[in-house]
């Protein structure tokens, strides 16, 4: 990996002046509860695997007084040379969808210039196998559509505006591609076509073939312009009839964690003279568990070597509770009966149990989580609640507490005004502490 700046440590921060917090709180009241669309990306509702690592485990807020809010990292406005990374970036980010994106830009650009979100995450390739630009590359022409218009002209405007660009690339997931080659699929043991419990074909993390379509797609999205390419599903199926999988002999020879281990050393490899950084998004649960929990092919200690970025998915939503398995979750030690309503303790302490676990030698990914801004209201009444400007500045200040600086938002549905919220409390008047310890 490109050696960066280490920023996994807690360093000195120091409190931006705080006026109007009170003005800004009343407004998000104002504005009502979100209730927000319930489709995670890469997600499922997790089981308690009894993970009591006994690393300083928080089970409620801590007094606020000491918490500050991390100052943003000025953009480095030198052009990198040919194949030299841009520079790092101290990510405070948020994932859009192309469509609203693309006929909101205008708003983004203003949060974005308004307060510390200094990134936008966008669909390279999204669950369907979609491509939301046209590309150069004539073989990507029946998975385009043309929703972000001129996609090197749109990310162009957003670096002028000193806005970081991540490009989230759905790697294994990809009904389309694998319908179209079903060489590349996964199959059932009859040979037939296999499909997950959303009827959706998938990609054969085994085969290398679907490795070099999605590494063309990354290399055609590094050339468009984008400063960092992030892989999601970068795993194996977790629903459906797994029983009824054939992988055959690659299967027999190779855990699913060694190839999922050997696809990130080769697409580090592909990536590596683009001058672009490389990201994997994760199970949150691969926090808390060993090994490859999941059967996904997803193990911490073997991603963390071969990215710049690991971006676990730690939704408290997404941890079991006492409806689903009688108990609910154990991290770090605390047990969280209903966990989406206590999103300060399940971030602080996955968080903890992360970094404990990160390689001694300092070589390892960056971790930058990706953070609940959506109501789980599926989960049923007594075991959520609506995940306001609050509620995400909570996981915030759990980040930071944690000794991390980097987050990114995750709302599938590109439901916009919880982002207008969050980002007027993260304005350059105010700071996390405060607006969090005003509030109830």
């Amino acid at each position: 990996m490109t050696e960066r700046p280490n920023r996994s440590r807690n360093r000195e921060r120091h409190r931006s002046p705080t006026v109007s917090v009170l003005a800004a709180l009343a407004l998000v009241v104002a504005c009502g509860v979100f209730v927000l669309a319930n489709h995670l990306a890469g997600g499922s509702p997790e089981t308690d695997n009894g993970d009591t690592d006994p690393v300083e485990p928080i089970n409620s807020s801590p007094p606020m007084t000491s918490l500050v809010t991390p100052s943003a990292q000025p953009p480095d406005t030198e052009e990198p040379a040919p194949g030299q990374k841009v520079p790092a970036v101290v990510v405070k980010g948020m994932y859009i969808d192309a469509w609203t994106l693309a006929a909101q830009i205008d708003r983004f650009i203003e949060i974005c210039n308004n307060s510390e979100i200094n990134a936008i995450v966008i669909d390279i390739k999204d669950e369907n196998g979609l491509i939301p630009f046209l590309c150069g590359d004539a073989s990507f022409s029946a998975a385009t559509r043309n929703i972000i218009p001129d996609i090197e002209q749109f990310l162009a405007r957003l670096k002028e505006n000193g806005i970081y660009t991540i490009g989230r690339l759905v790697c294994f997931k990809d009904n389309l591609w694998s319908s179209r080659n079903p060489g590349l699929a996964i199959r059932g043991r009859d040979g037939a076509d296999w499909a997950d419990q959303g009827g959706v074909s998938w990609l054969n993390p085994y085969n290398t073939g679907a490795w070099d379509y999605i590494a063309t797609l990354a290399l055609e999205s590094a050339r468009l312009g984008f400063d960092e390419i992030q892989l999601d599903y970068v795993r194996f199926p977790a629903d459906g009839r797994l029983s009824d999988i054939d992988f055959g002999l690659a299967g027999a020879e190779k855990t699913k964690a060694e190839a999922i281990g050997d696809f990130l050393q080769y697409m580090r490899g592909v990536m590596e003279d683009t001058g672009v950084w490389l990201s994997a998004d994760v199970f949150g649960i691969i926090a808390v568990a060993r090994g490859d929990f999941e059967g996904i092919g997803q193990d911490l200690e073997i991603m963390v070597r071969h990215v710049d970025y690991v971006c676990p998915m730690i939704y408290p939503s997404h941890f079991a509770n006492e409806r689903q398995n009688g108990v609910g979750q154990y991290i770090n030690g605390v047990l969280y009966s209903r966990p989406d309503l206590e999103p300060y303790g399940v971030i602080y302490n996955i968080l903890v149990m992360t970094m404990n676990r990160m390689p001694e030698d300092g070589n390892h990914a960056v971790i930058r989580p990706y953070l609940q801004a959506f109501t789980a209201n599926y989960l049923g009444s007594g075991y959520f609640m609506p995940y306001t400007a609050h509620e995400v500045l909570e996981q915030i200040r759990a980040v930071y507490d944690a000794g991390l600086d980097e987050w990114i938002l995750w709302n599938h549905s590109g439901r916009y005004e919880l982002y207008d919220d969050v980002a007027l409390l993260l304005s350059t008047e105010n700071d996390v502490a405060t607006v969090t310890s005003t509030n109830p």
